[in-house]
């Protein structure tokens, strides 16, 4: 009996982690996981929006500022250098104060970002600002991946992680079509500050409705006198807060990153390392270039801005396709199939010419396989590791793979202003894809959490 005279209905956690299965009966969704997952999904979606947004406005502010291909690249990578702060110093936090705080942080950073941008004079301020955004999505991506991770029944873990990844794509999708719009009626500067006040308007929704993990909660515990947070009573229905642990600092014996690399989990951290940094590189390269590279190969520039949007549709078709089959399938060498196909589809992209359509259709199935592929890395790293250094591991792997997002669209700005060959860049990127497929494939994947 709790103090409130009712009986707290116990979770069986036989051969698992008590963290992992406090809060779900591993049966079933509650209306408090599916809150989670969702709102988790629609935030990611407007990270999916500032994130993209800039490679469809590039060619409007490349014309007013005169920019050259490496400026340009620049300015995508600074967004990257942000997300990088934000994955290895900022997300690690989420281990120490929850993931609920940074999340509604994260938020507030990208809002202020995305509108300095819009009042942006020149570069530099633009460069400062798009830091300012990679700030909030590499510390509110990690975050809510270890949320949802830890809010998902066991058994949809995988599934619910890659449903999150979804909503960036979706983001990305929804605005290419209405960028294209709106560029003919408004300047790029309105668009960015849409954008800026449109993300701000979730700050007041997730401080309302998005609770801390449980898990989380469970790990600050302090000698488990306390009942735990029921949400096993009510399922689709509000949770019933028997009674809150007393709010304290963890025992930080090692430093996060110690035990990243300790000798339990410094094999797949390493490979996970491996897998994000070379996948993300080839992704940014991707997302960053493809209107233009579009528009290089024959298209007019709103048909560029369309095989953006057309690239991300496939890649939420992708993400959904994997997810979904990472509940009967080994999730690993899923992520190294899809992978390699994407670095066939890329070599095809860069060295055959093509029509429209089948520009647009390859654009299409090269968001299937890398974006599909790569975005099942994300549940992967939530079965490497326990609750007390997820968010950290997340944050660092996100982080450290960050370099590989600066590096891929700048070595595309550099490739392209020397005028050599498009396939040139394309080969070089497909050999990074082989190179994640690997490392991802190898992957031990031993944790509790795996199906």
């Amino acid at each position: 009996m709790t103090a409130t005279g009712h009986k707290t209905r116990r979770v069986s956690t036989a051969g698992a982690d008590p963290a992992e299965t406090r809060g779900n009966d591993g049966r079933r969704w509650t209306r408090v996981s599916l809150q989670v997952v969702g709102l988790c999904f629609v935030i990611n979606a407007v990270d999916g929006m500032n994130v993209f947004l800039m490679s469809y406005l590039a060619p409007s502010i490349t014309s007013d500022w005169a920019l050259s291909p490496t400026t340009l690249g620049e300015i995508f990578g600074a967004a990257l250098v942000g997300m990088a702060i934000g994955g290895l110093i900022i997300a690690p936090l989420g281990d120490r104060y929850g993931r609920r705080p940074l999340i509604l942080a994260s938020l507030l950073m990208m809002s202020a970002g995305m509108v300095l941008s819009g009042f942006s004079p020149g570069v530099v301020v633009l460069l400062l600002a798009r830091v300012l955004v990679g700030m909030g999505i590499g510390t509110v991506l990690a975050c809510m991946t270890a949320l949802v991770a830890e809010f998902a029944p066991p058994h949809r873990r995988n599934f619910s992680v890659g449903l999150l990844q979804g909503g960036y794509p979706i983001g990305a999708t929804a605005t290419g079509f209405v960028t294209a719009w709106a560029l003919v009626h408004h300047s790029w500067r309105s668009i960015l500050l849409f954008s800026g006040f449109g993300s701000l308007v979730l700050f007041p929704i997730g401080l309302l409705l998005l609770p801390e993990s449980v898990a989380f909660l469970e790990h600050l515990r302090d000698g488990g006198s306390l009942e735990p947070l029921d949400y096993t009573n009510h399922p689709l229905d509000e949770p019933s807060l028997e009674a809150s642990p007393s709010r304290r600092s963890p025992a930080r014996e090692k430093h996060a990153l110690s035990e990243l690399l300790g000798k339990s989990l410094r094999h797949d951290t390493l490979l996970l390392w491996s897998a994000i940094f070379f996948g993300y590189m080839v992704l940014y390269s991707i997302v960053s270039w493809i209107p233009k590279l579009a528009i290089d190969a024959g298209l007019d520039p709103k048909s560029g801005i369309y095989a953006g949007a057309v690239y991300n549709a496939g890649a939420f078709a992708g993400t959904i396709v994997l997810a979904r089959m990472s509940d009967s399938a080994r999730l690993k060498l899923l992520i190294a199939i899809f992978l390699l196909a994407a670095a066939g589809l890329l070599i095809i992209f860069g060295g055959v010419t093509m029509p429209v359509d089948a520009v647009l259709a390859t654009s299409f199935a090269i968001g299937v396989t890398l974006q599909g592929g790569f975005n099942g890395i994300y549940p992967l790293a939530t079965c490497v590791y326990p609750v007390k250094v997820r968010s950290s591991g997340l944050g660092w792997a996100m982080g450290l793979g960050r370099a590989g997002a600066v590096m891929g669209p700048m070595l595309a700005g550099i490739i392209l202003s020397l005028h050599a060959p498009l396939i040139i860049l394309f080969l070089t990127l497909a050999v990074a894809l082989v190179i994640a497929s690997l490392s991802a494939a190898s992957i031990r994947q031993t944790s509790q959490l795996l199906p």
